[in-house]
Formats: structure tokens, sequence, C-alpha cells
């Protein structure tokens, strides 16, 4: 017995010791037990993107149950490379923003299948993870001005609250003033706003994961509503059931039901149904739509990834205390790396490109400093998919407050924008109200690229703008003469 008791010390002290040296525990100033903690607050922040994604998505055409698993298998699968190569505590999963792009831009917008799409995406991530290899990554990132790369970010906050309040029913199109108020009478405007002051409340009460929390009480509530609804007769279609009245209490004609179709079950292993996204991406398709508009879209995507990830990486290693003296995170070229691969990863799955979370930041407060804390969260990820029947009890009016959170989170970047600096404040306006007014990511990017060449010449300091600022303004100029019109 003593001889087993000591053999299990030795084995498991050879695990920890292994653990604390591959992943620089102790040389960071953590433990084991506080990077379990990080991984699983970073997951619980993060969570919600499992649901989120899955939202936007079907709106493309995509079949929710195979999103939702295919995300949680990008994300496992990113967030691990991260972990066990990259060795910070930065976590993976698609971006919000480009899912957007995915959905209202090039799906809807340009009218091409989700395939081409997430073709696109793997593209993407290919030329971007080149530009990694050759080092031209941090050339081209070095080269862009801080307050676009802020405005880029504040832009795509608000594009994605837009996008919340339009699938909230709070906002509606008006023939007089273009955009108005929904109605109060709608099961979704009601529902949404019952999630929205609850994410609120827990925000406020600084509870970690109060998204992922707000949109799973929210769907409680909307489910007991409809129960209610169910049971009075009357409807509360906030599932937006065919057949159903949207005009909460009015009468449910018979036969139906204000609940959702839902087989009852609360775990399902994977299937060839819902991994039907899996390798679906159409390359051949991709490269057929011209090459003048593939270029696009590639660049307008790629420029996303770009700016979302080197903030995270940068902002987040800082908040760590991770950053050398010159302000440089250690072991960088190996962080864009996995992101890119990451992108790669995102398409191949059909769930959109991968990319580093700000959420992060969360499990970085908790305590994590290391890839293990990635690791924790990789696994979650994968216990997740088992629960996908649960999706179908989740509806779109509990997400859309999440949305608006969201873009919340990343407007508060504004802040950081030298208003005070006409040159730098103005071509960063540019960039938010055009991407939000124009509803298009890349031609928001591009109005600011333009507009701060063109300010910066007019103001005689030309000079000061790199030479490739110059060569990618002169190809969203071409951008927009030529092929925004499809995108």
């Amino acid at each position: 017995m003593y001889e087993q008791t000591q053999k299990k010390n030795v084995e498991g002290s050879s695990i920890t010791s292994f653990l604390d040296k591959y992943f620089h525990i102790s040389e960071r100033n953590s433990n084991i037990r506080t990077e379990i903690i990080a991984g699983v607050t970073t997951f619980m922040t993060m969570a919600y993107i499992i649901i989120v994604n899955p939202g936007i998505l079907s709106a493309a055409g995509m079949d929710f149950k195979a999103v939702f698993v295919a995300t949680c298998l990008a994300a496992a699968l990113s967030t691990f490379l991260m972990g066990v190569i990259g060795k910070y505590p930065f976590a993976l999963a698609p971006g919000m923003g480009m899912n957007a792009v995915v959905t209202f831009g090039i799906c809807i917008g340009m009218g091409l299948s989700w395939q081409i799409a997430m073709a696109l995406i793997f593209i993407e991530g290919l030329v971007i993870l080149i530009l990694v290899l050759t080092n031209l990554r941090e050339l081209v990132m070095n080269s862009i001005p801080g307050s676009l790369k802020i405005a880029i970010g504040v832009a795509i906050g608000l594009f994605i609250a837009f996008i919340g309040f339009k699938d909230s029913g709070m906002m509606v199109s008006n023939p007089s003033t273009y955009i108005g108020f929904g109605s109060m009478s709608n099961p979704v405007v009601i529902v949404s706003l019952i999630g929205l002051i609850i994410i609120m409340a827990l925000m406020a009460l600084k509870v970690k994961g109060s998204i992922l929390y707000g949109i799973i009480l929210t769907s409680i509530i909307a489910l007991i509503m409809c129960f209610a609804a169910d049971a009075a007769g009357i409807a509360f279609n906030v599932y937006n059931n065919a057949n159903v009245p949207m005009v909460a209490g009015a009468a449910l004609p018979d036969g139906l039901s204000n609940l959702p179709s839902w087989g009852g079950s609360i775990i399902e292993l994977p299937n060839a149904a819902t991994l039907s996204t899996v390798g679906q991406l159409d390359i051949m398709g991709a490269l057929n739509i011209g090459i003048l508009t593939l270029v696009t879209l590639v660049f307008a995507l790629g420029m996303v990834d770009f700016f979302d990830t080197m903030g995270t990486v940068v902002a987040v290693g800082g908040q760590a205390k991770l950053l050398d003296k010159d302000g440089k995170l250690p072991g960088l070229k190996n962080v864009l790396m996995i992101d890119s691969l990451a992108a790669m990863i995102g398409g191949f799955m059909g769930c959109s490109s991968n990319t580093t979370y700000v959420e992060s930041a969360s499990g970085v407060s908790a305590g994590g400093r290391t890839g293990l804390a990635s690791v924790v969260t990789s696994v979650l990820f994968l216990v997740a998919m088992l629960f996908v029947p649960l999706a179908y009890l989740i509806p779109g009016a509990a997400t859309a407050p999440a949305l608006i959170i969201v873009g919340f989170l990343m407007l508060t970047l504004v802040k950081d924008i030298p208003w005070d600096k006409l040159e730098d404040a103005l071509p960063a306006f540019l960039t938010i109200v055009g991407m939000v007014f124009t509803f298009s990511i890349s031609k928001g990017i591009g109005f600011g690229f333009i507009s701060y060449c063109l300010i910066k010449t007019a103001s005689g300091k030309w000079r000061d703008v790199h030479p490739i600022m110059w060569i990618v303004a002169f190809v969203f100029a071409l951008y927009f003469i030529f092929v925004s019109s499809i995108i």
C-alpha cells in the first residue's frame, strides 16, 4: 500500500512538473489551479458565441445545429493549438463581425452560397498565414495608424449592435424616417428587452459570464411565457413559428403551439447531420467568382482578421503583463501563426473565421498566464458540443441582446481615438459611420484609409503616411470604383 501511494505521488508530481515546465507556469508566477480557474472563466465569458454564431449564420441558409457543433469543434481545436503551441491564455472562436460579413455581406448581399463563403474564409486564412511566415503581417500592421485600428474595432461594434437591434425587433424599417422603433406587442421585442435588462443587471453586479447567463435566463423566461400562453390559448410567438400570430395575446390557432419544435433530448452525439458543414467549402466556386471580386473579398476579410487579432493580443498580453520592455509579446509569431490557422480551421469546419477573443481578458483577470488555461477552455468547448439539442430552445430574442452588449464592449475603445487631432479623428469618424451607414465592413475600412491619406496630404504631412498605406488606399479606391456595388 505504501509503495502504491508513493508511486501515485511520484506520478502526480511528474505530471505537475511536466505541465509547469512545458507551460512556464511558475516562471509566469501562476499555478495549475489558477490556470484551470482562468480557463473556465474564459469559457464562461465567451461561450455565448456557440449560440450567437449559429443564429447569425443560419440567416445565410446554414443549419443551426450543424453550425453549433462546428463552432464548438473549431473553437476547441483552435484554442487547444494556441495553448500547446502559442502557450498563452488566448482563446479562439468564430469572430463576431466576420460572421456578419459572411451572412449579410457575402451570402445575402452578394447571393453567394455559404460553401463559397467558407472557401473565401479558408483562402483568407492561408494568405494571412503566408504573411505571418514571411513576417509581412507585422510590417503591414506597423504601417497602419493606431487611430484607424481603434476605429475599425469601434465600427464593427456598432455594426454588430445594429444587427442586434434589428434581430430584436426593436428596430424596423420606416418609409418616412428610414428606421423606427418596433411594436411592443411583438413577443420578440418583449423578450429581447427582458434579455437586455437581465444582461445589464448581471454586468452591473460584475457577474462573470453575464452574457451567457443572460442568454440562458432569457431563454428560460421565453419558454415559461410560451408554456403559459399555450395553456391560455393565446399567441406569444417568440420562436417565429409558422402561422402563429406575431401579436402577443392574439388567439392561438387550433393545433398550433408557441413552443419550438424540439425532440426532447438534452445530450446528442455528433452525427452525419450535425457534421454536415465540415469540409463542405467550395474552393472552385470561390475561384470562379472573378479574380477582382475574389481578391477584394479576401482582402476585406483579411483586413478584419488583421486588426481584430493584433489589437486583442496586445491588449490581453499587456493586461497579463506578458509584454517585454518594448511592448512586444515574446513568441508573437507563433500566436499569429495559430490565429491564421484558426481562420482556415473555421472555414473548413463551416463556422466562419476563428480569431483570438478579447474575452480572454476575463481569464487573465482570474490569474491566467499560460497556455494551460487555453487547454482547459478548449476541453469545455468540446463538452458543450454534446448539448446541441438545447440550442433549439434558445430564441433569437435571447441572442439579440448579446449582440447589442458585445457592440457596447467593442465601442468602449472609442475613448482611445485622439479626437482633438483632426487628421486622426476625421478618418476614424468616417470609418465608423461609413461601416454602419453602408452596412459594409469593407466599405467602412476603405473610407478610413482613403480619407487618412487625403487629409494628411491636404495638411502637408503626406510624408508621414507609410508607403504601404498609400498602396492599400489605392487598392481601396479601385475597390470602390469597380467592385463596391457587388459587396
